[in-house]
C-alpha cells in the first residue's frame, strides 16, 4: 500500500482539511464514529492510502491537525467528523500567530515544531511503504503559511526521497483578509519553490467566481468554497484510493508534470460545475467533461490559461468510461488549441482513468494544469509586496521576531525570478535549441 501522511496547519488548512477528510469518508463509506459501513469491496480494498485500522473495523484518518490557537480545533471537533481523528493527533499552542508569518516560522511555531514532527514520525512509521505527505494550508496568514513551512522544510530533511505535496490558498486580491498577506505569501513562495515536489495553487477569487457564475450560488459561505477545494482534493487523490484502468500516484504525477524542479505550481480544476437544478439539462459525456474541464471557468487559480501555455497537464476521469473515447478527446483538445501548448514537450497530456465517480455523479473530471499563466498569480502578489515593502511598512512586526530584512528582499528576487522563468519557458519554440542551458553552461566554464 502506498500511504499518504496528511497535515493541516492554521485555520484555513483545517477547514479545508476537515472538509477533505468529510468528503473522502463518505466517498469510502466510513462514518463519522470511524466504523465502516460501505456496500461495496472497492471502498476497503486501499483505505490504508488515508486510513489507519484502529480496531476491527474502526478507521482513523492519518491525519495531523496543526494550530497556534485552540480556536479552530475546538470547531473541528464539535463538527459531524469531529470524533473520527485521533485525540494525540490535535497540536495546537495557545497564542496565535496574528496573521504574523515570523510568528508561525521562527518563533511561537519553532516551538510547537517538534510536538508536531513527533506526531508526524509516529504515523510515518506506522506505514508500510510511505508514499508521501500532503499539506493543506494558506499563504496569507500566519500559521499555515509561517509554520506550514517550516514543518515542509523539517519534514523534508527527514525524508528526502518522499514526495512532498502541498494545497496552498493563494491570496488574491479582491478577496483579501490581512493587509500583510503580500509579505506573508511572497514569504511562503520562496519556501515552497524550494522545498515542494508539486503545489495545487487554490485561490478564493476563482473559488468565489465559480459560486457566483456556474453554480448560480449569490452569497457563497466559506463552507461552499471548501467543498470546491475537497472535490478537487478528492479528485486529485481518486486513483491512489480506488482501483482504476490508468493509475496515478503523486509520484507519477510529479514526475509527468513537472518540467523543471522549480516550476511546479498547478492551477487545477474541476468538472462537472453547474448549478444545483441544471445538471437535468446538461448529457454528461467523455466529450463535455473535456471541454468543461480545459474551460477558463472551471479553473481555481484566477489567473486566465489562455493568457500563458500549459507545459504539462494531468487529467483525471472518474466513472465507467471508454478509454478510446477519453484519448481521443484529450488528443482533439491539443490539437484544436495547439497554440495553447509548449510545442517542445510533444505530448503533454497525462490521463487517468479510474471506474468510482464521486457521490452523486455519474462521471467526473479533474484537471491539473502546469500553465505558464500562473505567474499572473505571483506578479499580483510581487507588486503589492514592492508597494509596502519600498516604504517599508508593517517590517517592524516582522523584524521584531528576529526576522532580516535581507530575507524579505530574498524572497522577492526569488519569486520574480519564478516569473521570468515561467515567461521564459512560455515564449520558448521548439526550434531555440540549447538557449536554455547556455546560463548554466557559462557557470561551469567560469
Amino acid at each position: 500500500m502506498r500511504e499518504i501522511v496528511h497535515v493541516q496547519a492554521g485555520q484555513c488548512g483545517n477547514q479545508i482539511g476537515s472538509k477533505f477528510w468529510e468528503v473522502i469518508s463518505d466517498e469510502h463509506g466510513i462514518q463519522p464514529d470511524g466504523i465502516y459501513a460501505g456496500d461495496s469491496d472497492l471502498q476497503k480494498e486501499r483505505l490504508d492510502v488515508y486510513y489507519t485500522e484502529a480496531a476491527k473495523g474502526k478507521y482513523v484518518p492519518r491525519a495531523v491537525l496543526v494550530d497556534l490557537e485552540p480556536g479552530t480545533m475546538d470547531s473541528i471537533r464539535a463538527s459531524p467528523y469531529g470524533a473520527i481523528f485521533r485525540p494525540d493527533n490535535f497540536v495546537f499552542g495557545q497564542s496565535g500567530a496574528g496573521n504574523n508569518w515570523a510568528k508561525g516560522h521562527y518563533t511561537e511555531g519553532a516551538e510547537l515544531v517538534d510536538q508536531v514532527l513527533d506526531v508526524v514520525r509516529k504515523e510515518a512509521e506506522g506505514c508500510d511503504c510511505l508514499q508521501g505527505f500532503q499539506l493543506t494550508h494558506s499563504l496569507g496568514g500566519g500559521t499555515g503559511s509561517g509554520m506550514g513551512t517550516l514543518l515542509i522544510s523539517k519534514i523534508r530533511e527527514e525524508y528526502p526521497d518522499r514526495i512532498m505535496s502541498s494545497f496552498s490558498v493563494v491570496p488574491s486580491p479582491k478577496v483579501s483578509d490581512t493587509v500583510v498577506e503580500p509579505y506573508n505569501a511572497t514569504l511562503s513562495v520562496h519556501q515552497l519553490v524550494e522545498n515542494t515536489d508539486e503545489t495545487f495553487c487554490i485561490d478564493n477569487e476563482a473559488l468565489y467566481d465559480i459560486c457566483f457564475r456556474t453554480l448560480k450560488l449569490t452569497s457563497p459561505s466559506y463552507g461552499d468554497l471548501n467543498h470546491l477545494v475537497s472535490m478537487t482534493m478528492s479528485g486529485v487523490t481518486t486513483c491512489l484510493r480506488f482501483p482504476g484502468q490508468l493509475n496515478a500516484d503523486l509520484r507519477k504525477l510529479a514526475v509527468n508534470m513537472v518540467p523543471f524542479p522549480r516550476l511546479h505550481f498547478f492551477m487545477p480544476g474541476f468538472a462537472p460545475l453547474g448549478a444545483k437544478g441544471a445538471s437535468a439539462y446538461n448529457a454528461l459525456s467523455v466529450a463535455e467533461l473535456t471541454q468543461q474541464m480545459f474551460d477558463s471557468k472551471n479553473m481555481m487559480t484566477a489567473c486566465d490559461p489562455r493568457h500563458g501555455r500549459y507545459l504539462t497537464v494531468a487529467a483525471m476521469f472518474r466513472g465507467r468510461m471508454s478509454m478510446r473515447e477519453v484519448d481521443d478527446q484529450m488528443s482533439q483538445v491539443q490539437s484544436k488549441n495547439s497554440s495553447y501548448f509548449v510545442d517542445w514537450i510533444p505530448t503533454n497530456v497525462k490521463t487517468a482513468v479510474c471506474d468510482i465517480p464521486p457521490r452523486g455523479l455519474k462521471m467526473s473530471a479533474t484537471f491539473i494544469g502546469n500553465s505558464t499563466a500562473i505567474q499572473e498569480i505571483f506578479k499580483r502578489i510581487s507588486e503589492q509586496f514592492g508597494a509596502m515593502f519600498r516604504r517599508k511598512a508593517f517590517l517592524h512586526w516582522y523584524t521584531g521576531e528576529g526576522m532580516d530584512e535581507m530575507e524579505f528582499t530574498e524572497a522577492e528576487s526569488n519569486m520574480n525570478d519564478l516569473v521570468s522563468e515561467y515567461q521564459q519557458y512560455q515564449e520558448a519554440t521548439a526550434e531555440d535549441d540549447g538557449e536554455f542551458e547556455g546560463e548554466e553552461t557559462e557557470n561551469l566554464e567560469e
